[in-house]
This record gives structure tokens, sequence and C-alpha cells, in this order.
């Protein structure tokens, strides 16, 4: 395959090519790793360092670009409803809407300061929730939830889920902070609108983004804020979407909306079956602590313990 592919691949969005060619082409995942390293070193496209590396054939990739190019105008079945059709059975459980690639934001300390004593302290809290898995064939979902608002809870939700894939576990960040979504403010390029909300309301799967630089992560944003968020996350089809969740993900984290405003957080900690407590240090009343362990005692999920967050 010719460097001439570039332009054609950049038309039809090579990037999008990748789940396609990994599951029908039963790609291992040192090969994505191999992949991942010609495509550092050499700059080429995925499909091209897969073919490089005789992991794919041009046949392969034509057959990927020919559903690329099919126009949504003629009802035929886009690239990722493609997949999800020839895919796998965990493509077609997992799969059925991918969105673009999005990228850690500069307040991520866990990303551009790997060696902060705030980075440390979240591997040691990784190292802890981890222990909850060994031995164990199923997913680990928690929630993240908080008595009030300000006391960091988006933040540790999406550098947690950082930390898990940094080791190569398979994480999903989910925000299912309906009222005052933030991680679409922690990663670049995050199409709010298109999420959670919208997905639990018309019975399908919400759009799930690969988060730049961490092949184990992917994020499903809020779909902006809902008219009625306390129905959505009470839904059956809510619980439906973390049942398939966790038969695909060793773990995933969802962030919540503040407990003291709002019952949303309990009803997700509920279906997440977990949940993790987080307050801020000098500023988070004791009262406030106390009633939200109160009402978590009420809801059917097992509470982790409690973050102090300093930062």
């Amino acid at each position: 395959m010719s460097n001439g592919g570039t332009d054609d691949d950049r038309a039809t969005g090579e990037t999008d090519l990748r789940p396609i060619l990994t599951d029908t082409c039963k790609i291992s995942t040192e090969g994505l790793d191999q992949i991942t390293l010609q495509m550092q070193v050499s700059g080429r496209s995925f499909g091209e360092a897969a073919l490089q590396l005789g992991l794919v054939t041009a046949a392969d990739i034509e057959d990927a670009r020919a559903w690329a190019r099919r126009p949504a105008s003629r009802g035929e079945p886009g690239l990722v409803e493609a997949a999800i059709q020839k895919g796998s059975g965990r493509v077609r459980r997992m799969l059925s809407r991918i969105g673009h690639q999005v990228q850690p934001g500069r307040n991520l300390v866990i990303v551009h300061e790997p060696y902060s004593p705030r980075s440390e302290k979240l591997r040691a809290l990784r190292t802890e929730l981890m222990l909850l898995a060994d031995g164990s064939n199923r997913a680990v979902s928690i929630a993240i939830v908080s008595p009030l608002p300000g006391e960091g809870r988006s933040q540790l939700a999406a550098e947690l889920a950082i930390a898990f894939a940094q080791l190569g576990r398979s994480t999903l960040l989910v925000d299912a902070d309906l009222r005052r979504p933030r991680q679409h403010l922690l990663f670049d390029g995050t199409d709010v609108h298109r999420g959670l909300a919208q997905a639990i309301a018309q019975r399908n799967n919400p759009y799930i983004h690969a988060v730049q630089g961490f092949e184990q992560m992917h994020l499903i944003a809020s779909g902006g804020a809902a008219p009625n968020p306390l129905e959505l996350l009470s839904d059956a089809h809510f619980k439906k979407l973390v049942d398939e969740w966790n038969s695909n993900y060793n773990f995933v984290i969802i962030d919540t909306p503040p407990v003291a405003d709002y019952a949303d957080g309990l009803a997700v900690a509920t279906v997440a079956g977990r949940s993790l407590v987080v307050n801020r240090a000098a500023s988070t009343p004791y009262s406030a602590i106390k009633e939200l362990l109160r009402r978590l005692a009420t809801a059917e999920s097992q509470l982790l313990g409690a973050v102090l967050n300093n930062f």
C-alpha cells in the first residue's frame, strides 16, 4: 500500500476503520501494540501500519473503506453499523455508534503531571480498588458520588478512569450527571449533545468516544442537560446499558450529580452496585457527609470508601 492512500484515508475517516479492522481481522492486543508502535515510528495510518506488519490485507482495507464510502442518504448502514453486522457478538453488544476521538484536557493532572502528589495518590487509590476485581470475572462498575457541588467528583472520575486505562485495563467513563455535566469540559472535542440522555430516551446505545493516547479507554458524554434526569436514570434501559458495559469492560466509572441536590446519584449507585464517596477537606460539612451516607445505606450499593479531596 503506497503513501498515496493517505488522502483517501482522511476522506473516508481512516481512524474509524480501526474497530472494523480489529474485529474482522481478529487483531490481538499484541498486534494492536505493534501497529501503534509502527504508526509512531513511520507516521503511517492504522491501516497502512497493519498492512505493513502483515496483520491485514489490502482487500481487508478496501472492504472497510467501501463501507465508509456509502452515503447516509442511501439509507444504507454506516461504517459502525456495518461493523456490528459483520463483527463478533462482543462488538455487536458494545457498539452501535462510535463518536470521534477526544483528547484529555490540561486540567487532568494524571496525564500532564504524572509524578505529582495527586497522581501518586490516584495510583494508590487505583491499587486499592483493583483488589476488588482480583479473582472475579465481573466488571467493577463504580458510581462516583459526593454530597455537594464543587468537591472534585467529576475530575476524580476522569482521572481514575485514566489511571485504570494506563494499566491496560479496558475502562469506560460515563458522564451520568445530566444536570450540570462536566466531562465534556475535561476532554477536548467531546460533543456533549449526543450521549447518554438521548440513548436512554430513544432506547438505543450512546456514542462511544475513544480517548487519544489511551487505547483501553472510552468516554460516553452526558448528552446535555435533560428535562427529566431522574426518570431517565431510573429507567430499565439505563440498567440494560450498564449490564452491557459490564460485559465488555474491566472498569466502568460513572460520574453523577451532587446527592444533596438531586437523587440521581443514588439511582446510579444502585444500578452500578458500587459507590465511592468524594468530599473536599475543610469544606464539606460533616452534616452533609452524614446525610449522604444515610441515603446511600438505603441504596443497593456497596460503599467502597471515601476520598478526601485536598486539591
